[in-house]
């Protein structure tokens, strides 16, 4: 498992919570595998408490199956939780999208272009890992524009089930089309286009769905 570093001020029970996460997401626990709450604890440095509360959180989004006496698995990739989440983001970010083509300022702008240049950089030498967090900070920032952090918030519990399949889609199928369809949204906020950012987002979160049977292909064992 990857250790992150503790933030400043950050609880036990938000460092296990993100530590797990972070690892589930980025499959360093794969799909299937099994984890003991005492292992994790001290692998963390942590007492069982924070970490048996972090699991107990990620359970209720089914991505963590808590057997009594038993060591803990992450579930294998269920295409209809992985929907589920989907679904919600979609409705979510589309209407995100549009909000900020009404307030974003010419400082959100450069924010939102800087992050999609790092973005290329790793791109040209294919460094997954750190696309996935400019990735996340990208859409985290459409929500900060739009006033709605506090949202972006709440949804990344269940966003796990959706952001296991885009972890393997940019380590696998290396669609480049992803950063191109941030550099397409950003155009679209500027111009203040709000169904040209609406129609941009859907397709940027349905890329998945293109890219299922070369998932399944690539990561037969991950799958129900």
């Amino acid at each position: 498992m990857k250790l992150l570093e503790r933030l400043p001020r950050e609880s036990g029970g938000e460092y296990a919570l993100r530590t797990i996460k972070e690892n589930i997401v980025s499959l360093e626990l794969a799909p299937g595998s099994q984890i003991s709450e005492n292992e994790l604890a001290a692998e963390m440095g942590l007492s069982r408490t924070p970490v048996r509360e972090a699991l107990i959180e990620l359970s209720k989004v089914k991505i963590v199956d808590i057997q009594p006496q038993k060591k803990s698995t992450i579930p294998l990739i269920d295409y209809d939780m992985v929907e589920e989440s989907r679904f919600m983001r979609d409705l979510l970010e589309c209407a995100v999208a549009e909000l900020d083509c009404e307030m974003a300022s010419p400082e959100d702008l450069e924010r939102l272009s800087e992050n999609i240049r790092l973005q290329n950089l790793y791109l040209d030498d294919f460094y997954s890992a750190q696309l996935m967090t400019l990735d996340n900070q990208f859409h985290g920032m459409l929500f900060d524009i739009a006033k709605k952090s506090q949202v972006f918030a709440l949804i990344q519990n269940i966003s796990i089930h959706f952001d296991r399949v885009r972890t393997m889609a940019l380590s696998s199928v290396k669609n480049t089309k992803i950063v191109q369809d941030h550099v397409d949204l950003v155009d679209a906020i500027r111009r203040r286009n709000t169904r040209a950012a609406r129609e941009l987002m859907e397709a940027h979160l349905n890329r998945y769905d293109i890219d299922a049977a070369a998932l399944r292909s690539a990561y037969p064992q991950y799958f129900k």
